[in-house]
């Protein structure tokens, strides 16, 4: 008899994310670093153990090198399993054919054969660059409740911002009646979260249906759920009430940053009932010096602190040295802050140097550098090296790797 799983989750890792511009150039979105110990992947992989899926095929594109060797075994997750546990799943050759991940439902579909080798009864599928938590246990009990072929996480946005997903339009009892990818003039605010459960012999089915249409884009927001609610399958949505942020642009990465802190923040990391698990660097505890002055931030492992930090973000191993000032700020691990320095308003990448007497950014409030978001942060991509006395103007982005005089 075949050994099999209920439910197999498929994690999308394998963006871009072109939008994040100079943080990206060297990583894969979902292994960019978050909330001073984390980085966006474990939000999801989190999500999977605390619901009792220890399954995972993660499926990695671009620049996917740091984040392979982070999610290594599974082990920080639990998801080190004899049979089951955690799966890098990256564009391979065949003997037929090889190519790279054309698309969401492509790059699903490429990866049919570990799917079926768990002989699953349910696959969820789900990205990789949102920040949240969810028990898709209950999700998947309320998909089997219903008796549906397909389930759509969903919840309300501004209706201004709904042309930017994709949204639901529903019957009374949750069902979906139609579905529209990004429209120009939607219908409805309930919009999808990129989270879906599949009943594993329809998605199939569908999958190989769309991979013999030549006109498809093999997009499951495009072309799969489309087809299944033409088709007549059934198909429901699951409301969502939690924090949930998408990541995938510089402002909103900093906002989500910023929603740990507080005495009661947008989003706890803290919370016992549902730990977010990581991949710990060996470092020394933090230090805060007799002169630092540090207030409302977030301080991780290795962190030496002499100077002033409000406000802020500091992932493991950085410096801020006597008389620099930091504030409204993600500092992502390694970067030294020298004396005299002043870092706003901005992210700063890893392994930055951020030269004595140097400004990076401005005050939140200065309304300088804004673009059409009203958006001035500064970025300062990887490696780089801010010399002495050197201004980065709000709303700058520095690529990673260079010299800024």
């Amino acid at each position: 008899m075949q050994r099999k799983k209920e439910c197999v989750a498929m994690l999308l890792a394998g963006g871009q994310g072109s939008r994040l511009y100079a943080l990206t150039a060297k990583i894969a979105k979902p292994a960019v670093e978050f909330g001073a110990k984390y980085r966006i992947i474990d939000f999801p992989l989190s999500n999977c153990i605390n619901s009792g899926i220890d399954t995972v095929g993660v499926m990695t594109q671009y620049e996917p090198l740091i984040l392979n060797e982070y999610i290594g075994n599974g082990q920080p997750w639990d998801l080190d399993r004899v049979f089951g546990g955690v799966h890098i799943l990256s564009p391979y050759q065949g003997k037929v054919k090889s190519s790279w991940f054309e698309g969401t439902a492509n790059a699903i579909y490429q990866n049919m054969h570990f799917m079926k080798m768990y002989n699953p009864e349910y696959v969820l599928i789900l990205g990789g660059d949102h920040i949240y938590k969810m028990d898709y246990a209950a999700m998947l009990k309320a998909h089997k409740d219903s008796k549906a072929d397909c389930t759509i996480a969903c919840m309300p946005v501004p209706i201004e911002e709904a042309s930017r997903f994709g949204v639901l339009n529903t019957k009374e009892d949750g069902e979906i009646y139609e579905f529209e990818e990004k429209p120009k003039k939607p219908k409805s605010n309930l919009a999808s979260m990129g989270i879906y459960i599949f009943t594993a012999e329809k998605l199939f089915k569908y999958l190989e249906l769309d991979e013999q249409n030549p006109e498809s884009s093999k997009d499951f927001g495009k072309d799969i759920l489309p087809a299944m609610l033409n088709a007549g399958e059934k198909m429901m949505s699951y409301k969502f009430t939690g924090y949930w942020k998408d990541v995938g642009t510089v402002l909103s990465l900093w906002e989500a940053n910023m929603d740990l802190l507080g005495d009661e923040p947008a989003f706890d990391v803290s919370d016992d009932s549902w730990k977010i698990h990581s991949r710990n660097p060996l470092a020394p505890p933090e230090y805060i010096g007799e002169k630092a002055k540090v207030s409302d931030s977030m301080i991780a492992l290795g962190c030496e602190i002499q100077g002033k930090v409000e406000h802020s973000v500091l992932a493991s191993n950085v410096v801020v040295e006597e008389g620099a000032y930091v504030k409204d700020a993600v500092i992502m691990a390694g970067t030294v802050v020298k004396s005299g320095a002043r870092v706003e308003y901005s992210i700063v990448d890893e392994d930055v140097v951020i030269g004595e007497n140097a400004v990076v950014g401005a005050p939140k409030d200065s309304g300088l550098g804004l673009d059409e978001k009203g958006c001035g942060i500064a970025v300062i991509g990887r490696n780089t090296v801010v010399e002495a006395g050197a201004k980065v103007q709000p709303g700058v982005i520095i690529d990673a790797m260079s010299n800024i005089k």
